[in-house]
């Protein structure tokens, strides 16, 4: 640890700077995602702090049920970079999840310094982006069985199990949050009294993202990804047309990937899913949308 520097928990207020600091690094935080961030870990947003007492470097180490955590949020203030820091937050967040798999959204530039740490690369993330649809609509024929409801509490312990299903792991308190969006919406296809997919849009510091969007084959995904895309332009303050959309697609699953381009989204930039760890055996055919670069 440099001389003088200490390392505590952030306070929500303190957590939102790592949020601001995320917007000026351009990953595009969602408007209200340290509120859900701390639900899921109240002690999650960990900050380096400089002799002086000014926030140096922030970083989130995310603690889940069932030994697993997730990395983001690492940011080292640009003009203290190079001055070890960052390495050292790193290290205490490290020492927090000792004994977890642990997991993160790694930006091509780090990808080699995570790999020193341990991290194995996992499959690669594509961010795809672009205007909101005009006149988002399913196209005809594309779907014809169930309907697409909003996630109200009759539905949430399913939609809960299905997320569980997907992401690993159960993080009730963070679905509670993610699922109630002060700016967006969560909707669910049921089809004969099932729940057979689910995904949420919400307002970011630049138009909306969806995610999650898990789904079980690419019809459900397409219907809830169209339902979803016509209603962001309303999340996002602005009118179809305008936005942008925002959807990240894990790599190997190229329907999802075809999905984004159904709705006019283009490559904007990628990440690697690294874990230190035996890595999760994700359903990546029924993860359509991740749910977050910063939480997994």
């Amino acid at each position: 640890m440099p001389d003088g520097a200490s390392v505590r928990a952030l306070a929500p207020d303190e957590a939102a700077i790592a949020l601001d600091w995320a917007a000026r690094e351009g990953w595009n935080p969602g408007l209200a995602d340290a509120g859900a961030f701390l639900a899921q870990d109240a002690q999650g947003f960990l900050g380096l702090f400089a002799p002086d007492g000014s926030l140096a470097a922030t970083i989130s180490a995310v603690r889940y049920d069932c030994g697993f955590a997730f990395v983001g949020f690492y940011i080292c203030r640009p003009d203290l970079r190079g001055r070890g820091l960052g390495l050292a937050l790193w290290t205490a967040a490290m020492a927090r999840l000792k004994g977890r798999v642990v997991g993160l959204d790694g930006v091509v530039a780090q990808q080699a310094n995570y790999a020193r740490s341990g991290f194995v690369l996992a499959h690669r993330n594509v961010r795809f982006g672009g205007p909101v649809p005009g006149g988002a609509t399913l196209p005809p024929g594309a779907f014809s069985g169930g309907d697409i409801r909003p996630v109200g509490p009759a539905l949430r312990a399913a939609v809960a199990a299905f997320d569980r299903a997907c992401f690993g792991f159960p993080r009730p308190a963070f679905l509670d949050a993610w699922l109630s969006p002060p700016a967006g919406r969560a909707l669910a296809l049921v089809a004969d009294g099932t729940v057979r997919g689910f995904g949420v849009v919400r307002r970011c510091r630049e138009g909306a993202k969806i995610g999650p969007l898990f789904c079980d084959d690419a019809v459900t995904a397409r219907a809830l990804a169209f339902a979803l895309a016509q209603a962001a332009g309303e999340v996002a303050g602005g009118v179809a047309g305008e936005g942008p959309l925002f959807l990240d697609v894990p790599e190997p699953n190229q329907a999802g990937a075809a999905l984004a381009g159904e709705l006019g989204l283009a490559p904007v930039f990628e990440t690697a899913r690294m874990y230190r760890g035996p890595a999760p055996a994700l359903p990546l055919d029924r993860i359509f949308g991740i749910t977050s670069f910063e939480l997994g």
